[in-house]
């Protein structure tokens, strides 16, 4: 590779590329963020300081993969719950621990509403065959709990079913614990005042109008039932073998920081030995000739 300004002006652009997406979701938040100041005043609302946040989430995202290559190395297997009520951030939070890491090795399962032949299934079936397998960690948006949550609270499962879960997850996450994995269980939580200022932003903003659906609309009108739900399930399935952990998360970007700050706390990892990168010189045969692509197969330059 050739030295030279050139060069080196092309190196810093690559650089500032590869934060690009989080600087772009930052412009859409800072738009939000006036938007909730001017809704709430600026006495209210306590944003923390837009350096300091990319500062310390670029230093957490890079002991992630430091924590990555470590769980690669070692074949551990990973496994992190995050639940919360609806708009509570767990997918900003999901989205901030997986942005720079490889999906060969973090994955990300969000499963929907169980079909007819899951519905027919032990109630744990569907979620065990997305567990990982050495040298992986999975996030699961949402989990389990679903049973002590909404589908308790909407009435999706009956009473006994629910019984028969706070009977069983205890023993399946030992049994999980048992067989190496590691599990956490996060829960984000934010107040009634924050959802409703949260589903309203949303309505107002067309951009995320699509993360409302018909069901947290509803889950507002069962805020209390949600609560006695959630308060039991922690109190039922808060274990030594799988404690749950609580995410204040009134403030998106403390909560980010302060959940993945957390989950590097819960596996020592260190550096692992690699073996030096070399770029091979490329082959070139005096024969080929490049085929010249048809001009109407391009992409039009519209910018």
């Amino acid at each position: 590779m050739a030295d030279g300004p050139d060069q080196l002006t092309r190196i810093k652009d690559e650089i500032a590329d590869s934060f690009d997406e989080e600087l772009e979701l930052q412009m859409e938040e800072a738009r939000l963020d006036e938007l909730a100041e001017e809704e709430r005043g600026p006495e209210e609302y306590d944003a923390l300081d837009r350096r300091v946040y990319f500062r310390e989430l670029f230093r957490l995202q890079h002991e992630l993969v430091r924590l990555q290559d470590w769980v690669q190395y070692q074949k551990l297997k990973v496994v992190v719950l995050f639940e919360g009520r609806d708009s509570a951030g767990k997918g900003g939070a999901i989205k901030r621990v997986t942005q720079r890491l490889n999906p060969r090795v973090c994955r990300v399962v969000a499963l929907p509403a169980p079909t007819e032949r899951e519905r027919s299934q032990w109630y744990f079936q569907r979620y065990v065959q997305h567990l990982p397998t050495g040298g992986e960690m999975v996030l699961f948006d949402r989990s389990w709990y679903n049973r002590a949550g909404v589908e308790r609270v909407m009435g999706f499962c009956t009473e006994d079913d629910v019984q028969e879960f706070f009977r069983s997850v205890p023993e399946f996450e030992r049994m999980l614990v048992r067989s190496g994995i590691v599990l956490i269980k996060y829960w984000f939580s934010i107040t009634d005042e924050e959802q409703e200022f949260r589903f309203r932003m949303r309505i107002q903003d067309p951009l995320k109008q699509w993360k409302l659906s018909p069901m947290d609309m509803e889950s507002r009108v069962h805020w209390e039932e949600y609560t006695k739900a959630k308060e039991e399930m922690l109190a039922r399935t808060h274990t030594p073998e799988a404690p749950w952990w609580v995410v204040h998360a009134v403030d998106k970007k403390r909560a980010r920081l302060n959940c993945i700050a957390h989950l590097l706390a819960q596996i020592p990892y260190s550096d692992v030995p690699k073996q030096e990168i070399r770029l091979p010189e490329r082959v070139r045969h005096p024969d080929y000739v490049r085929v010249p692509v048809a001009d109407e197969m391009y992409v039009p330059d519209v910018y």
